[in-house]
């Protein structure tokens, strides 16, 4: 199952260069992840200061 990122991202970048996989990207009003790359290794989850990458 792929992670998604909720609305609680405040756009701060921390989980762009955790991602092994390039899958995050920047949104028009928050982070997006491409769900077709999206390996769910959770390293996005753990470093995101408002939880926002969830199990999608």
């Amino acid at each position: 199952m792929a992670y998604s990122i909720n609305d609680d991202c405040i756009m701060c970048g921390a989980c762009v260069p955790e991602c092994p996989v390039d899958a995050i990207s920047e949104g028009s009003s928050k982070y997006v992840i491409d769900q077709d790359l999206c390996i769910d290794c959770g390293a996005c989850a753990e470093v995101c200061p408002t939880d926002a990458p969830q199990p999608a």
